[in-house]
């Protein structure tokens, strides 16, 4: 169920954020290039810790058959780490409603739905970062939006009798996952 709903988000917001990638200008057939981006794929996933998640998102993105390199499919997972992002702060944002104002509950999921609209601006930099080639600034960019949802984690700790939501559990271990993805992908371009 879990898989399904990220899967879901993950087709639905990139469809959003589908920039077009530089690809190189080749006389071969589709088939023969849709066997070379599945190549590229799969040698760069093997770099990844989430060789499933890799594959899986990459594959499902359109756009992947046009990367030409690492960095290419860097950017597309970059999209779909604020893909995630977004769509956790909406769902942060669309459940504070019907939680009672002033309560330690709407404090916390506000804060929550904070933080990782800042880990999107952070994966927003990252993919500016990657763009131009500046790698150790789209690592940092990556290593700092994973960390927000920790943030928000912590925002419940501070308020006894609070428990942390499954829910929320579970989108923060699926956005750490792909930005664990994007760190591996980073780290073979060579910088």
């Amino acid at each position: 169920m879990g898989f399904s709903l990220f899967l879901f988000l993950f087709i639905f917001f990139t469809s959003l954020f589908n920039p077009i990638l530089s690809s190189s200008s080749s006389s071969s057939s589709s088939s023969s290039s849709s066997s070379s981006s599945s190549d590229l794929i799969q040698q760069t996933c093997k770099n990844t810790q989430y060789y499933e998640l890799c594959v899986s998102s990459l594959k499902s993105d359109s756009t992947s058959s046009k990367a030409d390199s690492a960095k290419g499919l860097a950017l597309i997972m970059v999209r779909v780490g604020m893909a995630n992002a977004s769509a956790t702060n909406s769902y942060l944002s669309s459940k504070m409603p019907s939680v009672a104002n002033g309560s330690s509950m709407k404090k916390a999921m506000k804060e929550c739905s904070e933080k990782y609209a800042s880990a999107n601006d952070a994966l927003v930099n990252s993919y500016q970062d990657l763009s131009a080639e500046m790698y150790d600034y789209a690592y940092m960019h990556v290593m700092a939006a994973a960390d927000y949802p920790n943030a928000c984690r912590n925002a419940f700790k501070r308020y006894p009798g609070l428990i942390y939501p499954a829910g929320i559990a579970l989108r923060e271990d699926g956005f750490k996952h792909i930005c664990d993805v994007v760190l591996g992908i980073i780290d073979t371009l060579g910088w």
